[in-house]
């Protein structure tokens, strides 16, 4: 239970204001809350969320116990420097209404941001990949349903900023499991 609560926590906190939010929130305001955007949004969540877990999974059977913290340390620092390094996505003057090309667009997003290495990350670490998967998959769907409902709340700077404190404390989190698994201190 405590691989679920940890990735749950640390995927809201990775994933606010993050690129994938941004394109539901822009789609979300000039469309008017179609709801087919949130379906789409929650399908690729779940996708990626499971992708991920699937491949914590099958990095579980090839690693010693002793180098999974420090893998894991590894996707973190990832996670940190994702949410310190990239912006959010500039807003789109003719969106598309295609739901293929959202999909795809949040594909390209959710696959390697924050948010999925840090359920890679914790479902290693903590040798729980479904049950990291599953919280992933709750906090991506909360922070996209949220930016699908409040569009202009999601896009707020704020957020940019959270995410940035958010990205130095993963930074920090993985420098510590490092040190800590390679036995400097």
């Amino acid at each position: 239970m405590p691989a679920f609560y940890l990735t749950l926590l640390a995927v809201l906190l990775s994933g606010i204001g993050a690129r994938d939010q941004g394109v539901v929130a822009t789609l979300s305001l000039r469309q008017q809350r179609r709801p087919a955007i949130l379906v789409t949004a929650l399908v690729t969540s779940l996708v990626c969320a499971a992708v991920a877990a699937f491949a914590a999974h099958t990095l579980l059977e090839s690693l010693p116990p002793p180098a999974r913290m420090i893998f894991a340390g590894i996707a973190l620092g990832l996670a940190g420097a994702e949410s310190l390094l990239l912006g959010p996505v500039r807003a789109w003057k003719e969106p598309t209404h295609s739901l293929g090309a959202l999909g795809l667009v949040l594909l390209a997003h959710q696959i390697g941001d924050a948010a999925r290495f840090v359920i890679f990350g914790l479902g290693v670490g903590m040798a729980a990949p479904l049950a990291s998967g599953l919280a992933g998959f709750v906090g991506g769907a909360v922070l996209l349903g949220f930016a699908w409902a409040f569009p202009k709340e999601a896009s707020r700077p704020r957020w940019r900023l959270v995410r940035r404190v958010a990205g130095g404390a993963l930074l920090l989190v993985a420098l510590y499991l490092l040190i800590v698994q390679m036995r400097i201190l």
